[in-house]
């Protein structure tokens, strides 16, 4: 398979008022295109700092990150999804869906247009195009801030936390919707979480990092057959995974307290 993305040795050091800060030490992986991949780890470990560096808002100290077999990175192509939908509640659906290209100027607006209407159109909220958003149920609402994303044609996606402001029975029925929309427009993810059942229900591969500075303790494919992440959750191998994660993030705790004491 072709890779979307590649950390290779990548070190990073960040300086606070009185100290310097060692987060990643030596971190590589790869993410094939149209894989759904997620970070689980420790609090505080550098999940967020990966995605950051990923998008280009932070640099390596040292080593190399390639975006589609290239180490300069254009973050045009890179799409976020955050914990917060941060829709505007002042505009309309459309308008929210649109915000990116009237920010970007795209050359294929007309084009980027077409293919937002066909998204609303695809995912049952066409209906909703001309209302607020505070019309809009917290699952539909990550939805649209899903498609005003997907407008704009990234060729990666990063999810920070994105379910975790939601109840628990919306989060399972979003997570459903979202994944399905991903997989479904055939792009490549790289989602931050905490939430270990999320990451097995969800993801083609889960890289589970030490704690900071943070390495790369294990990789893990899941291989539920179930279609969706509703259905995984019910496979039999779900719970051997679920201890498994847990059992290197809470040895992970142990060593971190035995190495302060």
């Amino acid at each position: 398979m072709e890779k979307a993305l590649t950390f290779e040795n990548v070190n990073y050091f960040y300086q606070t008022k009185d100290d310097e800060i060692f987060a990643l030490d030596n971190v590589s992986f790869d993410i094939e295109k149209e894989q759904f991949v997620s970070l689980v780890g420790p609090s505080g470990c550098g999940k967020t700092t990966i995605l950051s560096l990923t998008s280009s808002l932070l640099v390596p100290s040292s080593g190399k990150i390639y975006l589609d077999g290239k180490e300069k990175i254009d973050s045009q192509k890179i799409g976020y999804m955050f914990q917060r939908d941060h829709l505007f509640e002042w505009r309309t659906v459309w308008k929210n869906i649109t915000l990116g290209l009237e920010i970007r100027k795209s050359e294929d607006k007309e084009k980027k247009l077409a293919k937002a209407e066909e998204l609303l159109k695809k995912y049952d909220l066409y209906s909703f195009k001309d209302q607020k958003p505070r019309s809009l149920s917290g699952g539909m609402r990550q939805r649209v801030a899903l498609i005003r994303t997907l407008t704009l044609e990234p060729q990666l996606l990063l999810l920070d936390e994105p379910f975790s402001a939601l109840d628990y029975q919306t989060r399972l029925e979003v997570c459903d919707d979202v994944y399905q929309i991903i997989k479904s427009e055939k792009k490549t993810a790289l989602q931050v979480t905490h939430d270990i059942s999320e990451a097995l229900s969800m993801s083609d591969k889960i890289i589970v990092l030490s704690h900071r500075p943070a390495t790369v303790k294990d990789e893990i494919y899941p291989n539920l057959i179930a279609k969706t992440p509703i259905k995984k959750r019910e496979d039999k191998n779900f719970s051997s995974l679920f201890n498994k994660i847990w059992s290197e993030l809470t040895n992970e705790k142990s060593e971190k307290f035995l190495k302060s004491t």
